[in-house]
């Protein structure tokens, strides 16, 4: 008995040595192939992941890239993060070679967390993925500009009432919790933080924390998806009120039975909201830092914005006119996104084996690319050049809701700033990425009502 059980002990300890020696063998044996990248591959298995993290979480995301910019190469170098050999690209020429790519060189990569969170809103290996990219191809008639235009008035709505319920008639607000109030189901914080974290499922971990909040997440969704079904089958809701009665309605059958999978639903509706909320919300408040910071900017914005409520009747709305006549303000969010960008960068996977400025990209390692820095004096005139300035991304991906994106902004800076000069009470407040930029204390301003125009 005593041999049998060091006999499996024994075996056991050689599949453990096995086991390392092939992740430590994975991490490193693609590296040492002739014309890489220059750069690191950090510790085996880890990589360099708790740096990326860290210099985040620090409010410095920009420096893990400068600094291995600065020791390896301006264009690109080679790191481990997530535990994948990844390349991080930099600069228009590495953006243009990965949009211009989509499906050729390249394709959408996501961690593991982000499948794990949205099972079939970004990637098409479930026996369902067919469904799943129908489901996807119904977004952009219903975020695309001529159909948001029906929209502005809707939104300016919401938005008087959430300034008229939240913010007038209080000297002091936390500005990032009040913009992320409007939302009625949505993605928390505990979701967001967990999908670029270390995907450790275990208790009071980020990623735990997320997959519980993605759960009750999708759980209410499924109930307002299964209320839907049956107002559509009475007739008390209409196939092309909003994108959800779009979905079932287009994939249901010719006898009006909406009976495509809920889950599949829930998990794009989960992707549409957290692409949508978190991002907007991130920007907005990043609008009101700067806009504190720079009283000229503010005063220019201002000016713009006023000029359009003066043209309007007591009681009118915004409307799509009025959106694209922001064009100094757009300005402002635009350089608030330079400043700060809302993603730190964008996966790609390695379609085959390419060159790229005379270095090998294996086939299955991922690229992260980061935009550049540019004047913003580059958003006048023709605006900036080509794939240097690329917060919506590019290409095929490029996100479809870059102009919902915009409406959204422009009305909720129109209701701002018509009503509001403000202060920070915290000058100079740091913003982390977790994972999208935050103010460490919620930036806390004093509030300056304008006289009634």
């Amino acid at each position: 008995m005593y041999l049998i059980i060091m006999n499996i002990l024994l075996w056991v300890c050689l599949l453990s040595l096995f086991l390392f020696l092939f992740l430590v063998f994975r991490h490193v044996f693609p590296f040492i192939a002739p014309k890489l990248p220059p750069g690191t591959m950090g510790y085996p298995i880890m990589g360099e992941t708790l740096e990326f993290l860290s210099t985040g979480w620090k409010g410095q995301p920009e420096k893990f890239v400068f600094d291995r910019t600065a020791k390896y190469s301006s264009e690109l170098f080679k790191t481990s993060l997530l535990g994948e050999p990844t390349v991080v690209m930099g600069g228009a020429e590495g953006n243009k070679l990965l949009f211009s790519n989509e499906n050729k060189l390249v394709r959408l990569w996501m961690p593991d967390n982000v499948h794990k969170l949205f099972p079939s809103s970004f990637h098409d290996t479930s026996s369902n993925g067919d469904a799943a990219k129908k489901v996807r191809s119904m977004l952009p008639q219903f975020i695309k500009p001529q159909a948001l235009q029906r929209y502005v008035s809707v939104v300016d709505s919401m938005a008087h009432t959430h300034f008229a319920s939240l913010w007038e008639h209080n000297f002091q607000v936390s500005v990032y919790p009040l913009v992320k109030r409007p939302g009625q189901t949505r993605p928390n914080r505990g979701h967001a933080t967990g999908l670029i974290s270390l995907p450790i499922d275990f208790p009071g971990t980020n990623f735990n924390k997320a997959i519980k909040a993605s759960k009750s997440i999708r759980k209410d969704l499924i109930g307002i998806i299964r209320q839907r079904k049956v107002d559509l089958s009475e007739g008390n809701a209409s196939p092309t009120q909003d994108i959800l009665s779009h979905m079932l309605f287009m994939c249901g059958n010719k006898n009006g039975d909406y009976m495509i999978d809920e889950w599949l639903i829930a998990d794009q509706m989960l992707g549409l909201l957290f692409g949508s909320y978190d991002t907007v919300s991130s920007t907005c408040t990043l609008i009101v830092k700067y806009l504190a910071e720079f009283p000229h900017i503010y005063d220019r914005v201002y000016q713009e914005q006023m000029e359009i409520g003066k043209s309007k009747l007591e009681g009118d709305l915004l409307n799509w006119n009025d959106i694209n006549k922001m064009r100094y303000s757009w300005n402002v969010a635009c350089e608030a996104m330079r400043m700060t960008p809302i993603a730190p960068g964008g996966f790609r996977e390695a379609l085959h084996d390419f060159t790229f400025n005379g270095f090998s990209i294996p086939k299955g390692w991922k690229y992260f690319p980061e935009p550049e820095k540019f004047d913003p004096s580059r958003f006048e005139g023709n605006g900036p050049a080509p794939y240097t300035f690329v917060p919506f991304g590019g290409g095929p991906r490029m996100c479809p809701g870059n102009e919902y994106a915009r409406l959204v902004i422009m009305v909720f800076l129109h209701n701002l700033v018509k009503r509001f000069k403000w202060q920070m009470l915290i000058p100079h407040e740091k913003i982390v990425m977790d994972p999208f930029p935050m103010p460490t204390n919620n930036l806390p301003v004093r509030l300056y009502p304008h006289n009634p125009y």
